[in-house]
């Protein structure tokens, strides 16, 4: 009997579970229903729809019909005027982060002395902030791939950073690692070698490219290591990379030479015709981009010697002087030296 009515009650929780799950996908479907019919206007069906925030309106764009009113601000309800002044007011932490190795999620002990208000910690309470900090750093690091993980994106911070990239560059180089790292493909590598690799496919992914030697001089690890783990880590995890194109070294090549924007705009076009003809593929897309910036620094009268070309773009004046003849034989560029 007793068996029976267990049996009763384990039925009737399961039928109100799934009548809950029904009920709150119909309020879903009814609330999606409802702001697609929001989004169109019911008098002139004009998706041209303007929020004015001042009346708390939604007002069509095309006849002036007032589609919605009273609508609730989901903004802050204060103003900023710089980005200081933007801080200051915020009541939020930052932004979830992949170059982190918990995504920036868990909480940080300042080691300044000090409470919310910004008084001083008296000396008696002193000592159990200081063994509060020091579990909640063991804490955050709980197990071998959160310390895996943890070195690693140390390490492509440092890595980045003397390089000189870009947020989003430093972001999919995480995301590449943390994919890595999830297939298990870290086992019998080093892990500066991965993470070295994870960058250089990340400035290839972002198209900032940086050669297999730049990456070289800020890790730890020879260039043949980090060619032989891209290429694995590339064919492992199917990411399609595009061969580089020239074009992207221009800008940072001209910056480095102090060259101005027309110099820039010409390497460019002397780099189009190039690939129109074929001419850039199976070279070094180095050496095609100081080629051109070379003829294009002539040509601009802002003359820089193959010297300093080839010191920036890391290549040898031989090199720069074969392509420079070849663009300007294919392309018919008179060059006045």
């Amino acid at each position: 009997m007793v068996e029976v009515e267990r049996v009763r009650y384990s039925d009737t929780l399961e039928r109100e579970k799934i009548r809950a799950m029904i009920k709150a996908r119909k309020e879903k479907q009814k609330e999606q229903n409802f702001e697609n019919e929001k989004a169109v206007c019911p008098e002139c069906g004009s998706r041209n729809l303007v929020h004015d925030y001042e009346r708390a309106e939604l007002v069509c764009g095309d006849c002036g019909l007032v589609v919605d009113a009273d609508f609730v601000d989901e903004g802050p309800e204060w103003r900023a005027f710089d980005h200081d002044q933007r801080m200051k007011r915020s009541r939020v932490g930052a932004p979830m982060t992949y170059t982190i190795h918990d995504k920036g999620l868990s909480t940080m002990i300042d080691w300044r002395n000090r409470d919310s208000y910004g008084k001083s910690i008296s000396s008696k309470n002193r000592a159990q902030l200081y063994r509060l900090r020091k579990w909640q750093r063991r804490i955050r690091v709980s197990n071998a791939t959160e310390r895996n993980l943890a070195f690693a994106l140390s390490e492509l911070d440092r890595m980045a950073s003397a390089l000189g990239l870009p947020r989003t560059v430093r972001e999919t180089a995480a995301v590449v690692y943390r994919k890595a790292v999830d297939k298990n493909l870290i086992r019998g590598r080093s892990i500066e070698g991965v993470a070295a690799a994870a960058l250089y496919a990340a400035c290839r992914q972002c198209s900032v490219p940086r050669t297999l030697d730049e990456i070289e001089e800020v890790s730890r690890v020879s260039r043949k290591e980090i060619g032989r783990t891209y290429r694995f880590i590339s064919r492992e995890l199917a990411l399609k990379l595009m061969p580089t194109s020239p074009i992207d070294y221009v800008p940072r090549f001209c910056s480095g030479l102090n060259l101005k924007g027309e110099v820039q705009s010409k390497s460019v076009e002397i780099l189009r015709q190039a690939s129109e003809k074929e001419l850039t593929s199976g070279r070094g897309p180095t050496g095609v981009a100081a080629a051109a910036i070379y003829i294009a620094s002539i040509l601009c009268g802002e003359r820089r010697t193959q010297r300093e070309v080839a010191d920036v773009a890391g290549v040898t004046e031989v090199t720069i002087r074969n392509r420079y003849k070849e663009l300007a034989e294919e392309l018919d560029i008179e060059i006045i030296l």
